[in-house]
């Protein structure tokens, strides 16, 4: 059988470089559609845009520098992220995501925000905590799945959550929270933004 990275090489080799503007696949250069999915470069932290051919070479754990960003989502509705085990991670703001980094054996922190997302490493002693609180959340896979954490915060509208969504899809929320960002606390175009985000994501999601 022939090797992920060979194969790989084989289809940038073969392809012609395409002629039509919009975006492409990081890997081949082939064009791809507005929704297409993604594969992470483990070593530089890259997310990649993929198409469908490059990300199923990737899909398995053949390769260890690349990993595609599967399509799970599941909500956690017995994981209390108001309880001692989450004030243990020292998560400053009420909106964070959380992932596991394989290459540097860490837990990494992002909090979206108006500039973006600010990282914060994580104590893993702290994470351990969470886990035995909090078993379910070992299905969290290194690097292409995030910890949507959720926390209530005083005069919020709701009452807390947590997912575990693709880590794209992350990314693509501090985006659309930078753009739309206005005054101390986000405005209104924030908020709504926010709204409908987590709206699909517990549309998307099944129990954990």
């Amino acid at each position: 059988m022939t090797p992920p990275l060979g194969a790989l090489r084989r289809i940038s080799r073969d392809r012609p470089q395409p002629r039509v503007a919009g975006e492409r696949c990081d890997l081949c250069a082939q064009p791809v559609t507005e929704s297409h999915p993604h594969v992470v470069h483990l070593e530089g932290r890259a997310l990649m845009c993929a198409c469908r051919p490059c990300y199923l070479l990737f899909a398995g754990d053949a390769d260890q520098r690349y990993r595609a960003v599967p399509d799970r989502y599941l909500r956690f509705p017995d994981v209390a992220v108001d309880g001692p085990a989450f004030d243990a991670l020292d998560i400053p703001v009420g909106l964070a995501f959380l992932f596991r980094n394989s290459v540097q054996e860490r837990l990494v922190a992002f909090y979206p925000g108006p500039a973006g997302a600010t990282e914060s490493e994580l104590p893993m002693g702290a994470w351990d905590g969470v886990l035995a609180a909090h078993p379910a959340l070992a299905t969290l896979r290194p690097d292409v799945e995030a910890l949507l954490v959720r926390r209530p915060t005083p005069g919020a509208a709701h009452s807390g959550s947590c997912h575990l969504v693709p880590i794209d899809v992350c990314y693509e929320l501090v985006g659309t929270l930078r753009q739309g960002w206005r005054g101390f606390d986000g405005g209104s175009e924030a908020r709504a933004a926010l709204a409908a985000f987590f709206a699909m994501v517990d549309e998307r999601s099944v129990d954990g």
